[in-house]
Protein backbone atom coordinates (compact mmCIF):
# COMPACT_ATOMS: atom_id res chain seq x y z
CA UNK A 1 0.00 0.00 0.00
CA UNK A 2 1.39 3.69 -1.14
CA UNK A 3 1.12 6.36 1.78
CA UNK A 4 2.44 10.02 1.73
CA UNK A 5 3.51 9.70 5.07
CA UNK A 6 7.55 9.41 5.28
CA UNK A 7 10.43 9.29 8.23
CA UNK A 8 12.67 11.87 7.48
CA UNK A 9 16.19 11.92 8.51
CA UNK A 10 19.31 14.52 7.87
CA UNK A 11 21.75 11.91 6.39
CA UNK A 12 25.04 11.93 4.59
CA UNK A 13 25.42 9.83 1.22
CA UNK A 14 28.44 7.17 0.93
CA UNK A 15 29.43 4.30 -0.98
CA UNK A 16 30.53 1.11 0.08
CA UNK A 17 30.91 -1.92 -2.46
CA UNK A 18 29.23 0.28 -5.50
CA UNK A 19 26.01 0.60 -3.04
CA UNK A 20 25.14 3.34 -1.34
CA UNK A 21 24.43 3.71 2.29
CA UNK A 22 23.41 6.75 4.52
CA UNK A 23 24.38 7.87 8.01
CA UNK A 24 22.03 9.96 10.30
CA UNK A 25 21.25 11.02 13.82
CA UNK A 26 18.27 9.27 14.97
CA UNK A 27 16.24 10.82 18.73
CA UNK A 28 16.54 7.66 21.25
CA UNK A 29 12.99 8.01 21.84
CA UNK A 30 12.45 7.18 17.62
CA UNK A 31 14.71 3.83 18.19
CA UNK A 32 12.00 1.60 19.62
CA UNK A 33 9.11 2.62 17.36
CA UNK A 34 11.62 2.19 14.36
CA UNK A 35 13.18 -0.92 14.84
CA UNK A 36 10.67 -3.56 16.53
CA UNK A 37 11.20 -7.20 17.19
CA UNK A 38 9.35 -9.77 15.06
CA UNK A 39 11.37 -12.58 14.15
CA UNK A 40 12.08 -14.03 17.88
CA UNK A 41 10.31 -16.87 17.19
CA UNK A 42 11.88 -17.71 13.60
CA UNK A 43 14.65 -20.57 13.50
CA UNK A 44 17.94 -19.31 12.82
CA UNK A 45 17.95 -19.84 9.03
CA UNK A 46 15.32 -17.40 8.19
CA UNK A 47 16.63 -14.46 10.72
CA UNK A 48 19.49 -11.65 9.97
CA UNK A 49 20.19 -11.74 13.84
CA UNK A 50 21.23 -13.61 16.78
CA UNK A 51 18.06 -14.10 19.23
CA UNK A 52 18.03 -11.09 21.47
CA UNK A 53 19.69 -12.36 24.96
CA UNK A 54 17.24 -10.33 27.54
CA UNK A 55 19.83 -11.24 30.30
CA UNK A 56 22.02 -8.18 28.85
CA UNK A 57 19.38 -5.75 28.76
CA UNK A 58 19.22 -4.49 32.27
CA UNK A 59 23.05 -4.06 32.64
CA UNK A 60 23.25 -1.95 29.74
CA UNK A 61 19.90 0.13 30.61
CA UNK A 62 21.79 0.87 34.09
CA UNK A 63 24.75 2.30 32.47
CA UNK A 64 23.15 4.77 30.41
CA UNK A 65 20.85 6.05 33.04
CA UNK A 66 23.60 5.94 35.36
CA UNK A 67 26.11 7.78 33.38
CA UNK A 68 23.67 9.97 31.89
CA UNK A 69 26.46 12.94 30.98
CA UNK A 70 28.97 10.71 29.57
CA UNK A 71 27.86 7.18 28.39
CA UNK A 72 28.61 5.91 25.17
CA UNK A 73 27.02 3.81 22.22
CA UNK A 74 28.26 3.40 19.10
CA UNK A 75 26.18 3.42 15.75
CA UNK A 76 22.94 0.82 15.04
CA UNK A 77 23.59 -0.51 11.43
CA UNK A 78 20.15 -1.36 9.81
CA UNK A 79 18.62 -2.39 6.44
CA UNK A 80 15.87 -1.02 5.22
CA UNK A 81 13.12 -3.17 3.32
CA UNK A 82 11.03 -0.47 1.33
CA UNK A 83 10.79 2.98 -0.56
CA UNK A 84 13.61 5.35 -0.28
CA UNK A 85 14.66 8.16 -1.65
CA UNK A 86 17.76 10.53 -0.97
CA UNK A 87 17.77 14.38 -1.71
CA UNK A 88 21.11 15.84 -2.05
CA UNK A 89 21.19 19.61 -0.69
CA UNK A 90 23.57 20.12 -3.92
CA UNK A 91 24.11 18.31 -7.28
CA UNK A 92 28.36 19.36 -7.13
CA UNK A 93 30.99 18.16 -4.93
CA UNK A 94 30.85 17.77 -1.20
CA UNK A 95 27.36 19.26 -1.13
CA UNK A 96 25.90 16.21 -2.89
CA UNK A 97 26.79 13.98 -0.21
CA UNK A 98 24.58 15.70 1.97
CA UNK A 99 20.57 15.84 1.87
CA UNK A 100 17.35 14.27 3.28
CA UNK A 101 17.37 10.73 3.39
CA UNK A 102 12.69 9.89 3.26
CA UNK A 103 11.50 6.60 4.03
CA UNK A 104 7.89 5.06 3.61
CA UNK A 105 6.22 4.69 6.74
CA UNK A 106 5.29 1.38 5.50
CA UNK A 107 9.36 0.10 5.45
CA UNK A 108 10.53 -1.89 7.71
CA UNK A 109 13.75 -2.24 9.49
CA UNK A 110 15.89 -4.97 10.09
CA UNK A 111 18.59 -4.52 12.55
CA UNK A 112 22.22 -5.72 11.36
CA UNK A 113 24.36 -4.44 14.56
CA UNK A 114 22.57 -3.40 17.59
CA UNK A 115 20.07 -4.85 18.26
CA UNK A 116 21.17 -5.07 22.18
CA UNK A 117 21.51 -1.48 22.13
CA UNK A 118 17.87 -0.54 20.66
CA UNK A 119 16.60 -2.91 23.41
CA UNK A 120 18.58 -0.68 26.64
CA UNK A 121 17.50 2.32 24.87
CA UNK A 122 13.99 1.46 25.04
CA UNK A 123 14.15 0.24 28.65
CA UNK A 124 16.28 3.26 29.91
CA UNK A 125 13.97 5.65 28.31
CA UNK A 126 11.25 4.23 30.59
CA UNK A 127 13.39 5.19 33.47
CA UNK A 128 13.66 8.56 32.24
CA UNK A 129 11.93 9.50 29.66
CA UNK A 130 14.36 13.31 28.84
CA UNK A 131 17.00 10.40 27.49
CA UNK A 132 14.53 10.70 24.33
CA UNK A 133 15.89 13.84 22.90
CA UNK A 134 19.32 12.65 22.65
CA UNK A 135 20.46 10.91 20.02
CA UNK A 136 23.01 8.11 17.96
CA UNK A 137 24.21 7.31 14.97
CA UNK A 138 22.37 5.20 12.25
CA UNK A 139 24.03 3.36 9.32
CA UNK A 140 21.12 2.78 6.87
CA UNK A 141 21.79 0.41 3.93
CA UNK A 142 18.97 -0.78 1.76
CA UNK A 143 17.50 -3.91 1.89
CA UNK A 144 18.56 -6.61 -0.59
CA UNK A 145 17.11 -9.85 0.89
CA UNK A 146 17.88 -12.19 3.99
CA UNK A 147 20.49 -13.80 2.40
CA UNK A 148 22.31 -10.17 1.76
CA UNK A 149 21.05 -9.33 5.93
CA UNK A 150 22.36 -12.27 7.00
CA UNK A 151 25.77 -11.87 5.00
CA UNK A 152 26.05 -8.19 6.69
CA UNK A 153 25.78 -9.60 10.12
CA UNK A 154 28.26 -12.08 9.15
CA UNK A 155 30.47 -9.28 7.87
CA UNK A 156 30.24 -6.94 10.72
CA UNK A 157 30.63 -9.47 13.45
CA UNK A 158 33.64 -11.41 11.25
CA UNK A 159 36.66 -9.60 12.96
CA UNK A 160 34.69 -8.27 15.95
CA UNK A 161 37.43 -8.89 19.03
CA UNK A 162 36.42 -8.02 23.02
CA UNK A 163 39.67 -6.28 24.68
CA UNK A 164 41.83 -8.37 27.19
CA UNK A 165 40.36 -8.57 30.56
CA UNK A 166 43.74 -6.50 31.44
CA UNK A 167 43.09 -3.66 28.73
CA UNK A 168 39.11 -3.44 29.85
CA UNK A 169 40.75 -2.34 33.55
CA UNK A 170 43.45 -0.11 32.33
CA UNK A 171 40.83 2.08 30.47
CA UNK A 172 37.79 1.36 32.92
CA UNK A 173 37.73 4.54 34.92
CA UNK A 174 34.04 4.30 36.21
CA UNK A 175 34.40 0.95 38.34
CA UNK A 176 35.87 0.86 41.97
CA UNK A 177 37.64 -2.21 41.92
CA UNK A 178 39.22 -1.66 38.51
CA UNK A 179 40.25 1.77 39.63
CA UNK A 180 41.83 -0.13 43.31
CA UNK A 181 44.03 -2.99 41.22
CA UNK A 182 45.29 -0.06 38.83
CA UNK A 183 46.50 1.62 41.55
CA UNK A 184 48.12 -1.57 43.64
CA UNK A 185 49.34 -2.30 39.61
CA UNK A 186 51.37 1.09 40.07
CA UNK A 187 52.65 1.73 43.27
CA UNK A 188 52.78 -1.77 45.39
CA UNK A 189 56.19 -2.25 45.39
CA UNK A 190 55.76 -6.07 44.93
CA UNK A 191 53.84 -5.35 41.34
CA UNK A 192 55.51 -2.21 40.31
CA UNK A 193 57.32 -2.14 36.87
CA UNK A 194 56.73 -6.08 36.70
CA UNK A 195 52.76 -5.69 35.33
CA UNK A 196 51.44 -6.32 31.80
CA UNK A 197 48.59 -3.78 31.64
CA UNK A 198 47.29 -4.59 28.18
CA UNK A 199 47.49 -8.12 27.77
CA UNK A 200 45.80 -10.81 29.94
CA UNK A 201 48.34 -13.66 28.89
CA UNK A 202 52.21 -13.48 29.01
CA UNK A 203 54.59 -14.82 26.20
CA UNK A 204 57.66 -16.77 27.15
CA UNK A 205 60.07 -14.14 26.38
CA UNK A 206 58.50 -11.20 28.08
CA UNK A 207 59.97 -9.02 30.49
CA UNK A 208 56.55 -9.14 32.67
CA UNK A 209 55.56 -11.17 35.65
CA UNK A 210 51.91 -10.67 36.15
CA UNK A 211 49.11 -9.56 34.26
CA UNK A 212 46.83 -6.86 35.45
CA UNK A 213 44.17 -9.07 35.20
CA UNK A 214 45.60 -12.00 37.70
CA UNK A 215 46.43 -8.82 40.06
CA UNK A 216 42.49 -7.72 39.91
CA UNK A 217 41.36 -11.38 40.01
CA UNK A 218 43.68 -12.28 43.33
CA UNK A 219 43.37 -8.42 44.85
CA UNK A 220 39.45 -9.03 44.90
CA UNK A 221 39.70 -12.20 46.62
CA UNK A 222 42.01 -10.73 49.26
CA UNK A 223 39.36 -7.58 50.01
CA UNK A 224 36.02 -10.11 49.86
CA UNK A 225 34.39 -10.83 53.28
CA UNK A 226 37.03 -8.23 55.11
CA UNK A 227 35.12 -4.60 55.87
CA UNK A 228 36.90 -1.22 54.42
CA UNK A 229 35.70 2.28 54.70
CA UNK A 230 36.34 3.85 51.59
CA UNK A 231 38.23 3.21 48.46
CA UNK A 232 41.57 4.95 49.40
CA UNK A 233 41.14 2.50 52.57
CA UNK A 234 41.20 -1.05 50.22
CA UNK A 235 43.94 0.65 48.31
CA UNK A 236 45.96 1.18 51.22
CA UNK A 237 44.98 -2.36 52.65
CA UNK A 238 45.64 -4.43 49.20
CA UNK A 239 49.38 -1.84 49.28
CA UNK A 240 49.93 -2.75 52.46
CA UNK A 241 49.37 -6.80 52.00
CA UNK A 242 51.01 -7.11 48.98
CA UNK A 243 54.36 -5.40 49.44
CA UNK A 244 54.78 -7.35 52.77
CA UNK A 245 53.91 -10.77 51.26
CA UNK A 246 56.44 -9.76 48.59
CA UNK A 247 59.09 -9.34 50.90
CA UNK A 248 59.07 -13.32 51.87
CA UNK A 249 58.81 -14.52 47.81
CA UNK A 250 62.73 -14.34 47.10
CA UNK A 251 62.32 -14.90 42.97
CA UNK A 252 60.25 -11.74 42.46
CA UNK A 253 62.98 -10.11 44.20
CA UNK A 254 65.57 -11.42 41.54
CA UNK A 255 63.48 -10.47 38.56
CA UNK A 256 62.97 -6.67 39.96
CA UNK A 257 66.94 -6.53 40.45
CA UNK A 258 67.24 -8.21 37.03
CA UNK A 259 69.16 -11.18 38.16
CA UNK A 260 66.77 -13.71 36.75
CA UNK A 261 64.29 -13.10 33.44
CA UNK A 262 60.60 -13.74 34.64
CA UNK A 263 60.56 -16.07 31.87
CA UNK A 264 62.82 -18.17 34.12
CA UNK A 265 60.51 -17.67 36.49
CA UNK A 266 57.17 -18.44 34.89
CA UNK A 267 58.81 -21.52 33.76
CA UNK A 268 60.03 -22.93 37.07
CA UNK A 269 57.96 -21.73 39.81
CA UNK A 270 54.38 -21.17 40.28
CA UNK A 271 53.94 -18.50 42.67
CA UNK A 272 53.85 -15.78 39.48
CA UNK A 273 51.02 -17.72 37.99
CA UNK A 274 47.41 -16.44 38.19
CA UNK A 275 46.22 -19.73 39.78
CA UNK A 276 48.51 -18.75 42.61
CA UNK A 277 48.07 -15.40 42.91
CA UNK A 278 44.38 -15.86 42.99
CA UNK A 279 45.06 -18.79 45.92
CA UNK A 280 47.15 -15.94 47.60
CA UNK A 281 44.15 -13.27 47.56
CA UNK A 282 41.73 -15.99 48.91
CA UNK A 283 44.00 -16.80 51.83
CA UNK A 284 45.33 -13.40 52.44
CA UNK A 285 41.14 -12.46 52.90
CA UNK A 286 41.37 -15.28 55.72
CA UNK A 287 44.76 -13.59 57.34
CA UNK A 288 43.52 -9.74 57.23
CA UNK A 289 40.89 -10.53 60.11
CA UNK A 290 44.05 -11.17 62.30
CA UNK A 291 45.93 -8.50 64.19
CA UNK A 292 48.51 -6.92 61.65
CA UNK A 293 51.56 -7.96 63.87
CA UNK A 294 49.89 -11.29 63.48
CA UNK A 295 49.69 -11.49 59.99
CA UNK A 296 53.13 -10.41 59.42
CA UNK A 297 54.17 -13.54 61.56
CA UNK A 298 52.49 -15.98 59.46
CA UNK A 299 53.40 -14.44 55.92
CA UNK A 300 56.72 -14.99 57.26
CA UNK A 301 55.89 -18.70 56.99
CA UNK A 302 55.89 -17.99 53.15
CA UNK A 303 59.55 -18.52 52.96
CA UNK A 304 59.38 -22.46 53.89
CA UNK A 305 57.02 -22.99 50.96
CA UNK A 306 58.75 -24.57 48.07
CA UNK A 307 57.72 -22.82 45.13
CA UNK A 308 58.87 -24.72 42.33
CA UNK A 309 57.16 -26.56 39.70
CA UNK A 310 59.27 -29.50 39.95
CA UNK A 311 58.07 -29.87 43.87
CA UNK A 312 55.34 -32.05 42.13
CA UNK A 313 54.81 -33.47 45.34
CA UNK A 314 53.24 -30.43 46.83
CA UNK A 315 51.72 -28.78 43.12
CA UNK A 316 50.57 -32.05 41.08
CA UNK A 317 47.12 -32.28 41.34
CA UNK A 318 46.67 -29.00 43.29
CA UNK A 319 48.02 -26.41 40.71
CA UNK A 320 49.71 -28.38 38.25
CA UNK A 321 48.54 -31.54 36.51
CA UNK A 322 50.91 -33.54 34.42
CA UNK A 323 53.59 -30.36 34.93
CA UNK A 324 51.24 -27.99 33.38
CA UNK A 325 49.59 -25.26 35.42
CA UNK A 326 45.37 -25.73 35.67
CA UNK A 327 43.25 -22.55 36.25
CA UNK A 328 39.99 -24.98 37.30
CA UNK A 329 38.13 -23.68 40.55
CA UNK A 330 39.33 -26.75 42.04
CA UNK A 331 42.89 -26.40 41.57
CA UNK A 332 42.32 -22.67 42.86
CA UNK A 333 40.40 -24.05 45.97
CA UNK A 334 43.05 -26.79 46.72
CA UNK A 335 46.28 -24.61 46.45
CA UNK A 336 44.31 -22.19 48.77
CA UNK A 337 44.40 -24.37 51.22
CA UNK A 338 47.77 -25.97 50.99
CA UNK A 339 48.56 -21.93 51.67
CA UNK A 340 46.27 -21.71 54.40
CA UNK A 341 47.61 -24.77 55.85
CA UNK A 342 51.12 -23.64 56.03
CA UNK A 343 50.25 -19.98 57.20
CA UNK A 344 48.09 -22.33 60.19
CA UNK A 345 45.05 -20.72 58.77
CA UNK A 346 41.84 -22.81 59.75
CA UNK A 347 40.24 -24.45 57.38
CA UNK A 348 36.11 -23.72 56.16
CA UNK A 349 33.97 -26.94 56.61
CA UNK A 350 33.86 -27.22 52.77
CA UNK A 351 37.88 -26.59 52.08
CA UNK A 352 38.27 -29.53 54.64
CA UNK A 353 35.43 -31.82 52.98
CA UNK A 354 37.87 -30.51 49.92
CA UNK A 355 41.18 -31.63 51.36
CA UNK A 356 39.77 -34.71 52.37
CA UNK A 357 38.80 -36.04 49.10
CA UNK A 358 42.03 -35.08 47.81
CA UNK A 359 44.19 -36.67 50.39
CA UNK A 360 41.98 -39.76 48.66
CA UNK A 361 42.57 -38.93 45.27
CA UNK A 362 39.11 -38.32 44.41
CA UNK A 363 40.00 -34.85 43.32
CA UNK A 364 39.36 -35.98 39.57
Amino acid sequence: MNTSFEYVFPAIRGIQAGREYYTSMCPLKLIPKLFIFDDEELVPELRAQRILNHSRIPDMASYLLENNKDYVFSAITASIDGKVQFQPYGNDGEISRIGTLKIDMNSQFIINDGQHRRAAIGEALKSNPRLGDESISVVFFIDKGLKRCQQMFADLNRYAVRPSKSLGLLYDHRDDEAHITRTLAMKSTTFAGLVEMERSSLSARSRKLFTLSAIHYANNALLSGNKVDDIESAILTSIQFWDELGKHIKEWHLVRDSRITSGEIRQDFVHCHSIMLHAIGLMGSKLLRLPKAEQNKRLKLLNKINWKRSNSETWEGRAMLGGRIQKASNNVTLSTIYLKQQLNLELTPEEQRTEDAFNRGENG
